[in-house]
């Protein structure tokens, strides 16, 4: 009997080893091998999706939600150019990924046959790397080695195209336990320069109006607590990215909840008076800086990161230190251990949160800001959040309570809509004992909600709310801005997306005034043997505030607190009950 082992036997034993029971898919003839031996196997269970691009964002909402590498199926063509998206995705925010592809026999290679597409040449640039396998002999070592890049230094995903020839041809089984990729030295834990650790601890020390602005670098390296030791025992306030929200408790005392464009208006400010702007794990996104030659232009600017080539790339800093972000703030930790001179900025800084409260005003129609801030109520802020791109999305951030890492799971730097759904039920497969929402938009929502199938048929206790306003709504509120209200083609058509839950076997409710919220979310929570799907008919004109337009500086904001007033009145401003453990520690 030969010992040998069929590619895809190969590459099914690596996957074992790499520790992936859970993957997303959808076979074809070109990944039919791999599929086969797969379904053979048995141990790693494989989610059948209703597209590609589901796959791959299921994949990223797991990887996020759990810290693990997602995996995701396609095969051949447009199977594998459905992903695309999904691995974009997932490289714009430094998600671990691996994508297995199927692919023409590597004989036909190039010859334009049947459902071939250059799958390498097309993801190459939003990927960390791709490979191709030429000869079953590579398999082990290129997936091996296709693990250890998605997961180690910056995160990223990686694509492995598997023409149907190397998963059928045989080859010695020898897993590489030992990963040496020429050109690729980045370790898990890169070595730190002591020297410009104790200088940003002196830089520390010497401000009196230190911010701490965090990044999702926070939440991928495991560092929350070591975040908020640093903190606390300075006395520094917290901002953080959309991608970093629960990085750092927003019922902590210190914290400023989100920065930038729809961040909140005493955040912008505050960080425009910085004289020390401690950027951790975070890449100073266009979003956040507006304007970067204005941005915290009163503070010397710390960047701590993983990745060299984040550092300097958009703002300019004055203590670099490259690093993994939890070792350098265990470092940081040990050099400081009393709280800096910053009580009168702290003092300064409640002024500002009561001065310039985040807000809206009541209008006659349901608004999306009063539901979210229902089911931060009825969940407490513990559970797990998908969201879609848009309006609902910024919202969220906004009116949304969120104190532990990983409970935020959007797409921010390319702001895919359609993400929402298919990341809520990867998320939720992920942590299947967990409340898991999907904060959606009705038309981010329609772009992948053919999935609602698969969260059917697994049964997942997944819940949907869609912010219903018949637009695509951040579009709509920038034709009213910037393009003398011409709303063109960013109307809807209103979807009864009650009978669209109930045709995929979902529940679906609906809730158009204030006093059926609270009950349509109880129901939800309550309902656990299938998706439950809230239509909330919202405000169709109601505006995302506050917003610093394009090319504006971060505290030259529109929609302020004071403009809402003088409009008509404020009804509803964002109440978080502090936490009293850091309240106590703050003395």
């Amino acid at each position: 009997m030969s010992s040998k082992l069929k590619g895809a036997q190969i590459l099914v034993e690596c996957l074992k080893r790499e520790g992936v029971d859970l993957a997303f898919g959808i076979p074809g003839g070109a990944n039919l091998p791999t599929f086969d031996t797969l379904y053979q196997d048995g141990a790693i269970k494989i989610i059948l999706t209703l597209h590609e691009q589901g796959a791959a964002h299921m994949a990223d909402g797991y990887a996020r939600a759990t810290g693990k590498v997602g995996v995701c199926l396609a095969t051949s063509g447009p199977g594998a150019t459905n992903l695309v998206t999904g691995i974009a995705t997932a490289f714009m925010d430094s998600i671990p990924i691996v994508a297995l592809t199927g692919q023409v026999r590597t004989s036909v290679i190039g010859n334009d046959a049947f459902q071939e597409a250059d799958t390498i040449g097309i993801t190459r640039p939003i990927t960390k790397h791709s490979y191709l396998v030429k000869d079953p002999r590579d398999m082990a070592r290129i997936v091996r080695e296709a693990f250890h890049i998605a997961r180690t230094g910056r995160p990223g995903p990686v694509l492995v195209d598997l023409p149907v020839d190397t998963t059928v041809g045989e080859a010695e089984f020898v897993y590489p336990e030992q990963v040496d990729i020429r050109g690729y030295r980045v370790q898990a834990a890169p070595e730190i320069d002591p020297a410009a650790v104790q200088k940003v601890a002196q830089a520390i020390m010497n401000s009196k109006r230190p911010v701490i602005y965090a990044g999702a670098g926070v939440i991928h390296a495991g560092a929350a607590q070591e975040l908020a030791q640093l903190a606390r025992t300075m006395h520094i306030p917290v901002t953080t990215s959309l991608l970093g929200l629960g990085g750092f408790p927003e019922t902590d005392p210190l914290s400023l909840g989100m920065l930038g464009m729809h961040g909140f208006e005493y955040t912008n400010y505050a960080v425009a008076q910085a004289d020390l702007l401690l950027g951790i794990g975070a890449r100073f996104d266009d979003r956040v800086t507006g304007k970067p030659d204005l941005f915290a232009r009163n503070a010397k600017k710390v960047h701590i990161d993983v990745d060299p080539s984040s550092i300097n790339k958009t703002v300019i800093v004055d203590y670099p230190v490259v690093g993994d972000v939890k070792r350098v703030l265990t470092a940081l930790n040990k050099l400081l251990s009393k709280p800096a001179d910053t009580q009168e900025w702290l003092t300064t800084i409640a002024q500002m949160k009561e001065k310039y409260p985040l807000t809206y005003r009541e209008k006659k129609k349901l608004l999306p800001q009063f539901v979210i801030q229902q089911i931060s109520e009825v969940t407490k802020g513990n559970a797990v959040i998908a969201t879609g791109v848009g309006q609902h999305q910024m919202w969220t951030a906004q009116y949304y309570q969120f104190n532990r890492p990983r409970s935020l799971i959007t797409s921010g730097g390319l702001g895919t809509m359609g993400f929402g759904l298919p990341a809520a039920i990867g998320a939720q497969f992920g942590r299947p004992n967990e409340v898991v929402w999907d904060i959606d938009g009705d038309g981010s929502f329609q772009m992948t909600s053919q999935e609602l199938a698969t969260a059917a048929q697994h049964r997942l206790p997944l819940k949907v709310a869609i912010m219903n306003n018949r637009h695509h709504g951040m579009v709509r509120q920038w034709q009213d801005l910037f393009y003398e209200s011409r709303y063109a083609q960013s109307t809807l058509n209103r979807t009864d997306f009650v009978k669209l839950a109930e045709a995929y076997g979902c529940l679906g409710l609906r809730a158009e005034k204030k006093e059926e919220v609270r009950p349509a979310i109880e129901r939800a929570m309550q309902t656990t043997d299938r998706p439950t799907v809230i239509d909330f008919l919202v405000e169709e004109s109601e505006d995302c505030w506050p917003m610093i337009a394009p090319g504006k500086a971060h505290d030259e904001l529109l929609g302020t607190y004071e403009t809402l007033k003088k409009e008509g009145g404020v009804a509803q401003r964002r109440h978080v009950e502090p936490d009293e453990e850091a309240k106590l520690s703050l003395g």
